[in-house]
């Protein structure tokens, strides 16, 4: 966060209950298990209020929890203050990158990098589709895409 020598990385979708909670949890465990957690303040939002304060969709925490990752996290819409206490805002569509963009254009000092979490996959898949109206296999595609682009995220930034 701004004026600590912590990186930082804020994950971005719609309603915070599918994707970038799945992306927080993966970059979480990597993080975890390179030794590497402290040196980071790792989180995920929104760009909606329409699920603050709910847990995950349980679709998605059954597929993280079939690849032994947990998440305790509650839904929370991006604020002004996370365009500059972020280093870094990853989001997973156009539509959230456009909606971030607009958010920051408002905020005086916004210094975070907003990008796709998929400009780090290295199968080139820039969006991450959201599974909410889709099936397990599309929330463990999404799972799939979040390990790529977070390892080689991670890889980045160490």
């Amino acid at each position: 966060m701004a004026g600590s020598n912590k990186k930082s990385v804020l994950f971005v979708c719609l309603g915070n209950i599918c994707r970038s909670p799945i992306a927080e949890a993966v970059f979480k465990k990597m993080a975890t298990d390179a030794g590497v957690v402290h040196e980071w303040v790792i989180d995920s939002g929104a760009t909606s209020d329409w699920n603050t304060g709910n847990s995950p969709d349980a679709r998605g925490l059954a597929c993280l929890r079939n690849h032994g990752i947990e998440t305790n996290h509650r839904a929370r819409q991006v604020t002004k203050n996370d365009f500059t206490s972020f280093e870094y805002i990853l989001c997973m569509d156009d539509s959230n990158l456009r909606d971030l963009k607009s958010k920051a254009s408002a905020v005086k000092n916004s210094s975070a990098k907003i990008e796709l979490l998929g400009l780090y996959d290295p199968q080139n898949q820039r969006i991450i589709e959201d599974p909410y109206y889709g099936s397990a296999s599309d929330f463990e595609k999404v799972y799939e895409q979040c390990v790529r682009c977070c390892s080689a995220f991670l890889e980045k930034n160490s």
